[in-house]
Formats: C-alpha cells, sequence, structure tokens
C-alpha cells in the first residue's frame, strides 16, 4: 500500500507540474497575438477609403481573434479551470472502478480463507487493504464479537463515510460547472461595458465594425466558460452514479461476506473470529482473575 500511495503521489506531482507548464505557455501565447496584430497593424498602410476597414477586419485569422478575446487574464483562469478538471476526472476514473472497490481477487481470497476457518488472516487481509470493500469489511469484522447486528451497522456506517469522502471530490465538478457560465457572464459584461464607454466617449457616430468587435471578444469568453462547464456537469452526474452503484454493491457484497464468516465461526463453536489484539488480551485477563479468584 505505501508504493501505491507514492506512486498515486507522483502522479498528482505531476499533474501540478503539468498544470505550471500550461498556465506559463497560456500566458506567453495568450500574450503572442497581440503583440502579432500590434505589429501587423503598424506595418500595413493605411486604407485610402473607409470601405477596405471592414475588410481588412474580416480578413483576420479567428484562431488569433479566438485568443486575442480571451485575454490573459481569463485565459490563465480558464487554463487553470480545464486542467484541473481533468486532473481531477482522471483521478475519479482511477477511483471509482468497480473492479478496484470490488476485487474479484479479493473476494476469492477471502471467501478461501473464512472457508478454511482462517479468520484471523482473513481479518488482517481486510485491515492491509485499502479497498472499498477491505475497509468495509475491516469495519464489520471489528464489531462481529458484538453480534452480527453490531457488525452490520458499523459497516453500514462504513459505507456512508467511504462515499461521503468520495462524493467531497465529485462536488468540486459541479463547482466547475457553475463557475465557468459565471466567468464567461463576467467577460461578456466586461466586453459590453468597453463597447458602451467607447459608445459615449465618441463625439460622432460610431464605426458599427468597432461596436461589434467589442460585443464578439465579448461573447468568446462567454462560450469558452460555457466549454468549460459542460464537461463538467456531464462527469459530475456520471460519476455520482457510478459512486452510488459501487457503494451499493460492497454493501450487499460485504454483508454477503460477513454473514458467511459469522456461520462458519458458530459451526465450528469458536470465538469470535475478529476479535482485536486489545480485545483479546482483555478476555485473557479477566479468565486468569476469575482463575486466581477461584
Amino acid at each position: 500500500m505505501g508504493d501505491w500511495t507514492r506512486g498515486r503521489g507522483q502522479a498528482l506531482g505531476r499533474l501540478l507540474l503539468a498544470f505550471v507548464l500550461v498556465a506559463f505557455t497560456s500566458t506567453v501565447f495568450l500574450a503572442t497575438p497581440r503583440l502579432a496584430v500590434a505589429q501587423a497593424g503598424d506595418n500595413q498602410p493605411q486604407p485610402d477609403k473607409e470601405e477596405d476597414v471592414p475588410m481588412s477586419k474580416m480578413s483576420a485569422n479567428p484562431i488569433v481573434h479566438f485568443f486575442v478575446s480571451i485575454g490573459v487574464v481569463f485565459g490563465i483562469i480558464f487554463a487553470a479551470l480545464s486542467v484541473g478538471t481533468l486532473a481531477l476526472i482522471i483521478i475519479l476514473v482511477m477511483d471509482l472502478r468497480m473492479g478496484e472497490a470490488v476485487s474479484t481477487a479479493f473476494v476469492d481470497e477471502f471467501t478461501g480463507l473464512v472457508n478454511k476457518r482462517q479468520f484471523k488472516q482473513a481479518y488482517e487481509m481486510c485491515k492491509n487493504d485499502n479497498s472499498f470493500l477491505g475497509r468495509v469489511l475491516t469495519a464489520g469484522m471489528g464489531r462481529l464479537q458484538y453480534g452480527i447486528e453490531d457488525a452490520r451497522e458499523a459497516m453500514f456506517h462504513m459505507v456512508e463515510t467511504v462515499k461521503s469522502s468520495k462524493d467531497s471530490m465529485i462536488s468540486y465538478l459541479a463547482n466547475v460547472g457553475t463557475l465557468g457560465p459565471m466567468l464567461g457572464l463576467v467577460g461578456t459584461v466586461s466586453g459590453m461595458v468597453g463597447a458602451f464607454r467607447r459608445l459615449g466617449s465618441s463625439n460622432k457616430a460610431p464605426d458599427a465594425s468597432d461596436l461589434a468587435g467589442e460585443i464578439s471578444h465579448a461573447l468568446v469568453v462567454t462560450l469558452v466558460g460555457v466549454a468549460v462547464a459542460v464537461p463538467a456537469i456531464f462527469f459530475y452526474s456520471f460519476f455520482k452514479n457510478r459512486l452510488t452503484a459501487i457503494a451499493n454493491n460492497t454493501a450487499n457484497l460485504a454483508d454477503d461476506l460477513l454473514t458467511q464468516m459469522y456461520h462458519n465461526s458458530k459451526k465450528t463453536g469458536a470465538a469470535p473470529p475478529t476479535q482485536t489484539p486489545a480485545a483479546t488480551g482483555s478476555t485473557e485477563r479477566t479468565a486468569t482473575a476469575v482463575q486466581e479468584k477461584k
């Protein structure tokens, strides 16, 4: 489990490094089109007629227009949201796998140990396993000495605990789905403010192409905000449904395995199979004290 934790930490470190590189590259790349457009405007001759101005604006590269419209500030924000959302989706895809939560090899090994009445080894195997099913069985087996109903209650509490921890990660996707359109709305309002400022500061009738350019810049920011939010909302619903299915399957399977272990322990007439070391030591000390009194 230590190797798996280190591997996951290294993966998260690589994702953070990728985020920094993408943010830096986005800053440089988004700043470059403004310089390129400015230099191109200085080098080009002034048109002789007013009719030539719209034609030059219409021939601008749409990709350059797209990145210039986003700007450096919104570009960094949307790049951070995109990289963070992608990293979170990758982590959830790795965690919320049915084979990861309920491993067939784990179930077969646990069933084999229970059938051989090796209850202590089965408990140690569950305790050392960090999967969804392993954690749920560990909680239930730790209370099995107090009865099957008490063990089931502890087991179902653990199911809700693990489900809540996963659900808190999934909720960040909902936050991205809400923030994306709101940031796009901020960009739209900012662009509209710029358009109306130009309209109000002009002493003559403003050029319609200038106002259209300002509005176009504002709408591009809105488009990017919606584009970031749509995948986040989709994967939020997808992972919520998957987490519910995994939790239900884990709870049902853990209940079956725990019941099987309980009945096997009763058939042998043995003591409760999942007593913790502290509980076992306490039982031995109590028996010794009774013998000394006798």
